[in-house]
């Protein structure tokens, strides 16, 4: 638990991308199973503890302290974790047997069986021999708070910079695994194969535009050769003001991603409704005006992160799909087909859709 703590302190403190990356392998290539994998799962949010809430902590701290005082520092703090670290007083007669650390996976594992009594019961016995950094991570961990500047895409950037592998084969499989992830961490580790799940309506890796030079001759005019600039090489398109997502339809399933991989179906069934498709769409996830427009992105943004979406929300911010590209049609893979000819059979494919919830990106001449 200590080893977690520690990685969780440091990231926070440390500003750089490539540092939390270097952070996270290091965690990775030192932390052995299934603690990493629980570290993995925590950090990329696809951990659930229902055994501990918030209001239980809250219940555990006020049992220790004033409330009134606990509300107060609370108050003052702004995070219910920090907060808790800070102002806990360890009782003196903790059980026998009970005055180490807790390992991290013993933590997990002994919750996820726990009853939500057994679990308060379980925190408030591992805060007493916890420090304040220890703590905190505790209760960032049970209360699914990872507020650390590290998202789901980085650490499978991390994970693919341990296991020597592109981001894009982790990505591809990421969501046929599940926690601790130790057919993934074998395989980074080089002892076993590729991990190869049965993945229905599977995320593709996004595919995104080029430079055309070096970062490095960037502000070189001559770096480019002026004959690859012409209409013929480029598509223009406007930049709508929505998030990127990813429409995949195969078999019975239906899914929308986010551009790092993150399922937002649920929070979009009106969409889902629409994709009356087979294949993997690339677009821009939008809201309607009523003249037909597409609304700022603080319309959007009312209906993104809800576990549930009302019916009365969905009908005065109707969500819809104006797509970019066409990544696979039917049984057939267009990745490795040019943006020209994946274009034409977007146009032709959403045109025999006919849903006023999926359009297409118009390019600009």
């Amino acid at each position: 638990m200590q080893a977690f703590a520690t990685l969780l302190e440091r990231l926070v403190l440390t500003p750089s991308r490539n540092g939390k990356i270097r952070l996270l392998e290091a965690y990775f290539r030192e932390t052995p199973d299934s603690a990493r994998g629980w570290a993995l799962a925590a950090i990329t949010r696809d951990l659930d503890i229902p055994s501990v809430k918030a209001g239980a902590i809250r219940k555990i701290v006020e049992a220790r302290m004033d409330p009134e005082l606990f509300r107060l520092s609370y108050d003052y703090v702004g995070d219910l974790a920090e907060t808790v670290s800070l102002v806990w007083m360890p009782s003196s007669e903790a059980p026998h047997g009970a005055n180490r650390p807790p390992p991290l996976e013993d933590v997990v594992e002994t919750l996820q069986g726990s009853t939500r009594p057994q679990g308060q019961k379980h925190v408030e016995t591992w805060l007493d021999v916890l420090d304040p950094t220890g703590r905190w991570a505790l209760l960032k961990l049970v209360t699914g708070g990872m507020r650390i500047g590290v998202s789901a895409r980085l650490a499978k950037l991390a994970l693919a910079k341990f296991g020597d592998v592109d981001v894009t084969e982790i990505e591809e499989i990421w969501h046929g695994l599940a926690p601790p992830y130790g057919d993934l961490f074998a395989w980074l580790g080089g002892t076993a194969g590729k991990p190869a799940p049965s993945i229905v309506a599977a995320f593709r890796p996004v595919m995104l535009a080029h430079p055309l030079v070096p970062k490095a001759d960037r502000d070189n005019p001559d770096a480019v050769d002026p004959a690859l600039i012409h209409p013929e090489t480029f598509a223009a398109e406007w930049k709508w003001d929505g998030i990127r997502v990813q429409a995949v339809a195969e078999g019975e399933a239906r899914r929308l991603y986010t551009r790092t991989g993150e399922d937002i179906s649920h929070t979009f069934p009106d969409v889902i409704a629409a994709m009356s498709f087979t294949g993997v769409l690339d677009g821009e996830l939008l809201v309607r005006k009523e003249d037909g427009t597409a609304a700022p992105f603080n319309d959007l943004q009312q209906r993104l992160n809800r576990k549930t979406v009302s019916k009365t929300l969905i009908e005065q911010r109707p969500a819809f799909l104006r797509t970019y590209d066409l990544l696979v049609h039917g049984d057939a893979d267009l990745r490795g087909e040019t943006f020209r000819v994946r274009r034409e059979r977007l146009e032709e494919m959403v045109h025999g859709i006919g849903a006023d919830r999926i359009d297409v990106s118009p390019l600009v001449p």
